[in-house]
């Protein structure tokens, strides 16, 4: 068999809007200085109409506070790429099981009847504790919010892209990890790493899952993202562990969800479709921690 042709040059130029066009829900974006609000913001940039979940009550309760929603949709507005597309933003508690698949129903709506990019950012900060003092409150609290939740919003997204025309393009799910299976582990949080664990075990499953419905899956783990939740001498302590002498920033992992939305992460041309079944990039756990020593 003769091998594949090169890609023609023309798609080989950089799309200035590669996803123009295409529709986003991002969870957990609640926070100007948050990796939701960033990952939006990329998206936006990049061509996307996305709509923004936010659950005001959590952040207020943490040393960090809340931001205002219309504040937050504003800051994403303004890096809108594409002045046709939109941005919208609305609340869900997805510690209520019936919440992630109505979320997903109005996000869609939403956004003009068709979802699709899923970016799971949320997790549950707090209620929890070492092997010692984690108690079955603190499980059950980060089972509903970390993992039960992005489960049910993924089974939400798998049926809505399964009643599209097939192989429609552009179907996306990425989820967040911890690095909690890496050196050292996350003794200090067992609920949370146990859940985040979870989902990194699932991700295989669900990109083999999903493959029939051309949708790809994929779980980052962003590594110490410096979103506001430490400062002094703690701070300057993890900034040490990195051999470039600084924390990550939120537009660090936003960029490569980015990406991973694109069709540049599916390695084929949008004009060969029959490639397109089974994307280049699906099924895997990403470590982008920037050399963290651990």
């Amino acid at each position: 068999m003769p091998p594949l042709p090169h890609p023609a040059p023309e798609e080989l130029r950089r799309d200035p809007l590669p996803l123009r066009g295409r529709t986003a829900l991002v969870t957990g974006a609640s926070r100007r200085a948050g990796i939701g609000h960033a990952v939006a913001r990329r998206l936006a940039a990049h061509g996307a109409s996305v709509y923004l979940h936010h659950h005001v009550p959590h952040d207020a309760a943490m040393p960090w506070g809340a931001d205002r929603p219309e504040d937050v949709a504003a800051s994403v507005r303004e890096a809108l790429g594409d002045p046709s597309a939109r941005v919208v933003s609305g609340p869900g508690d997805l510690s209520d099981p019936s919440v992630p698949a109505e979320l997903h129903d109005r996000a869609t709506a939403a956004l003009g009847g068709r979802l699709d990019l899923l970016v799971a950012n949320h997790a549950l900060n707090g209620s929890d504790g070492t092997l010692d003092t984690v108690d079955t409150a603190m499980l059950d609290a980060h089972w509903a919010v970390d993992t039960r939740s992005v489960i049910l919003l993924v089974q939400a997204h798998a049926r809505h892209r399964a009643a599209l025309p097939p192989r429609t393009p552009g179907g996306r799910v990425m989820t967040m990890t911890s690095g909690q299976d890496i050196a050292g582990g996350m003794p200090g949080e067992i609920a949370y790493a146990l859940q985040k664990g979870a989902l990194a075990s699932i991700t295989r499953s669900l990109a083999t899952t999903l493959a029939e419905h051309a949708v790809t899956v994929n779980t980052v783990n962003p590594g110490p993202v410096d979103t506001g939740y430490l400062t002094g001498d703690a701070y300057d302590a993890v900034a040490a562990r990195f051999p470039g002498g600084r924390w990550g920033m939120p537009d660090d992992p936003a960029r490569l969800i980015a990406w991973l939305a694109t069709d540049e992460a599916v390695g084929a041309s949008p004009a060969r479709t029959e490639l397109r079944a089974w994307g280049r990039v699906t099924g895997q756990v990403i470590d982008s921690e920037g050399g963290f020593r651990r």
